[in-house]
C-alpha cells in the first residue's frame, strides 16, 4: 500500500496510468464488455465499480484540456435506451475532479470498439450497467500543479 493513493488503484493500473503520455486513452470498461477481443492490455478490476475508480484515476492524472471532449461513452444502439443515472454519477466525480469538463462524447458501438484497439489498456471492472463503458484521454499537468 502506497500512502495518499486509492486502494482500487492496483500496481497493474498505477503502472500504466504512469506510462500513459498526454493524449493516450484509457478505457474503463463494465463487467460484460469484451476487452481481450479489442486490446491486448487488460488489467483486472474486477468487483470495483467505474466511479470509484474514476475518484482513485482521477485524483492522479488529468483529463486532456487541448481536444473538443476528453471523455467518452457508448452511445445506445437504435432501440435501446440509457439510464441517465449512469453518466450523471460518473459526471459527479469528473466535475469534482476536473471542473469544467466539456461534456461526454457518445461514440456509436462500433466506432468505440474501434477506439478501444488504439487505448493504452482496458480495465476490466465490476460494473453492470447497461453502456457503462467510459474512456478517458490523458492531459497534460497544468501550470502552477505539483508534478
Amino acid at each position: 500500500m502506497i500512502i495518499g493513493i486509492d486502494p482500487v488503484i492496483s500496481p497493474e493500473l498505477l503502472d500504466t496510468l504512469f506510462r500513459m503520455g498526454h493524449g493516450d486513452e484509457i478505457v474503463l470498461a463494465d463487467a460484460f464488455f469484451p476487452g481481450n477481443s479489442f486490446n491486448s492490455r487488460v488489467i483486472r478490476a474486477d468487483g470495483i465499480r467505474i466511479p470509484a475508480l474514476l475518484e482513485g484515476i482521477l485524483a492522479l492524472i488529468n483529463l486532456d484540456s487541448y481536444v473538443p471532449q476528453p471523455v467518452a461513452m457508448m452511445a445506445p444502439v437504435p432501440g435501446d435506451a440509457l439510464d441517465p443515472e449512469t453518466e450523471k454519477s460518473y459526471r459527479a466525480v469528473i466535475d469534482r475532479r476536473w471542473p469544467g469538463t466539456a461534456p461526454v462524447e457518445r461514440v456509436e458501438r462500433f466506432a468505440f470498439y474501434e477506439r478501444c484497439k488504439g487505448a493504452s489498456a482496458v480495465v476490466m471492472t465490476g460494473e453492470t450497467v447497461k453502456y457503462g463503458n467510459i474512456i478517458l484521454k490523458k492531459g497534460v499537468i497544468p501550470l502552477g500543479k505539483p508534478a
